[in-house]
């Protein structure tokens, strides 16, 4: 296994990923009609990310098997957003989740972030709280003009 910054090239796998990951992992802690209209939009690589050079992603034999990273927040130099994390539901508990926060964790600091958020998935929170993040509180993430997802905003302090 490798980890590199994803490219525009990687779009198609990591559309596949998400597709593989996002439907069976979300669907035991959220609603069918939760899930339903939020699906369609989580489940493509955004181009900005793939651009961004702080967004991962984990082969393994030339399979993408992990994607995620980090941007910097817009108005604050100091805070750094985990963004789009993803494992092969085959991979889960193998390392690669943990791999992609502690890198991208390392790359933030390295760029003077510290601090951490996350909006997480109410399947994820324990994975970031065992990542080092605090919950800080319920969250509806809006995708589009219709669409609102229920998450929970995390965070984690960078030490220097």
């Amino acid at each position: 296994m490798f980890i590199r910054p994803a490219t525009a090239t990687d779009r198609a796998a990591i559309d596949a990923l998400l597709i593989r990951s996002y439907p069976v992992l979300l669907a035991a802690d959220y609603a069918p009609h939760e899930l339903a209209p939020a699906l369609p939009l989580m489940t493509r690589a955004r181009p900005e990310l793939l651009e961004s050079g702080t967004y991962y992603v984990v082969e393994d034999g030339g399979a993408v098997i992990g994607a995620g990273g980090w941007t910097r927040d817009a108005g604050d130099p100091m805070l750094g957003h985990i963004r789009h994390l993803v494992t092969d539901p085959r991979q889960l508990r193998a390392g690669v989740a943990s791999w992609l926060m502690y890198h991208s964790f390392d790359a933030a600091r390295a760029a003077g972030v510290r601090r951490m958020e996350c909006w997480s998935t109410r399947t994820a929170e324990r994975f970031y709280q065992a990542v080092g993040f605090r919950t800080v509180g319920p969250l509806d993430v809006r995708m589009g003009d219709q669409v609102s997802f229920p998450a929970i905003r995390m965070e984690r302090a960078l030490e220097a």
